[in-house]
């Protein structure tokens, strides 16, 4: 990537290319299907009856590897888990349309929601997703809806194979009453240059600590390949966001999250369309998960399972509260020191957080209101 002056060339990431492929042979003459296979000229294929055979004997890391694309026969939009009661909720919705990431991280939560269906999948019929949105938006011309597509898949470390954004950047740039946002930790960004997002698109970036960053995050850009990466993106006209979530409670996290917090000065302050923070969240289940990752070099095993973690209301278990709002209330000041103009929120907690942290507690309605009107 070229420098802009006063940052050194950064080189970027390598496209990731999977070991396998299977696709269902029902959506084998997709425009999605047809793509990805004509990408990958030296990757075996199997057309299959099942997709879902795919997913046999497999394990979670090894699902990284093998790339199904199979048809989406349920519903593709659905509300943001956040909306529990007790939680304060900003009324996301979720795009789903694809399950999985080719990315490692150590505290992803889909080495437990997927543990049964681990193989990568995409959808090959986007265009019934987009349908579905596009129902709800005429149904409700008064209200602008935020919409994401990275719950359950990393929005954009498959685009290099599959064009998605050269989609859904038009989609939404023609939808007045919606935002999309598109989150990733990766820097594969170069299909969203050459497109006109009419501030309808925020590219959003997954920030954490250096040492979260280099040992918690195995395959994922590097702080400086996402930071060129969202240069590239605000030059081309998009707006960011930044994610400094999960904020984990890591021996020297203070020093670590605040020389982040000020490597984000070479972005335009201005162009910041939201920055959410968010502590770590882990069921029973994804705790022991974590607890079974081989530890060389990671600092989230070696640190943070070893403190005290409580149940929250959505049943999910977070550092203490003290410990959460310290966390808290130190990057929202480097972020103030930074640009005290910064749209920021807290994701996934109750009315008592945002008090002290933030000073007030907001109703998820404005809460929701305040954001679309900043994206």
């Amino acid at each position: 990537m070229p420098s802009d002056g006063s940052n050194p060339p950064v080189i970027p990431t390598a496209p990731w290319q999977p070991e396998s492929i299977w696709v269902g042979r029902d959506v084998a003459g997709t425009a999605v299907a047809r793509r990805i296979v004509a990408r990958l000229p030296g990757v075996p294929v199997q057309v299959v009856d099942e997709a879902g055979d795919a997913d046999s004997g497999l394990r979670f890391v090894d699902g990284k590897r093998r790339l199904v694309i199979k048809r989406q026969n349920g519903s593709f939009l659905h509300h943001c888990p956040a909306g529990t009661p007790g939680l304060v909720c900003c009324n996301y919705l979720i795009l789903n349309l694809a399950v999985n990431c080719p990315f490692d991280c150590g505290y992803c939560f889909l080495q437990d929601y997927a543990a049964n269906n681990p193989a990568l999948k995409v959808f090959a019929n986007p265009e019934d997703g987009l349908a579905e949105v596009d129902a709800v938006l005429r149904a409700h011309p008064d209200r602008t809806f935020r919409i994401g597509t990275a719950e359950l898949a990393d929005s954009l470390a498959l685009d290099h194979l599959t064009d998605l954004s050269q989609t859904l950047v038009p989609f939404f740039a023609g939808r007045p009453n919606a935002i999309l946002e598109l989150k990733t930790k990766s820097d594969r960004i170069e299909n969203l240059l050459h497109l006109d997002p009419r501030d309808r698109v925020v590219v959003s970036w997954s920030l954490n600590s250096g040492a979260i960053m280099r040992g918690d995050e195995a395959g994922t850009a590097t702080f400086e390949q996402r930071l060129a990466a969202a240069r590239l993106v605000q030059n081309a006209g998009y707006k960011v966001g930044l994610h400094f979530d999960p904020l984990v409670a890591h021996e020297g996290w203070e020093e670590g999250y605040r020389v982040t917090v000020q490597s984000l000065a070479t972005l335009d302050l201005g162009r910041i369309a939201w920055v959410s923070l968010g502590s770590l969240r882990m069921t029973p289940s994804l705790k022991a998960a974590v607890r079974a990752r081989p530890t060389n070099g990671q600092v989230l095993s070696r640190h943070l399972l070893t403190g005290e973690l409580v149940p929250g209301p959505d049943g999910k278990e977070r550092a203490w509260r003290g410990l959460r709002t310290t966390m808290y209330r130190r990057t929202l000041a480097w972020l103030r020191e930074l640009d005290a103009r910064l749209p920021i929120y807290i994701c996934m907690e109750p009315a008592g957080v945002w008090e002290r942290v933030m000073g007030f507690a907001p109703t998820d309605r404005e809460v929701a209101l305040h954001l679309v009107a900043e994206g």
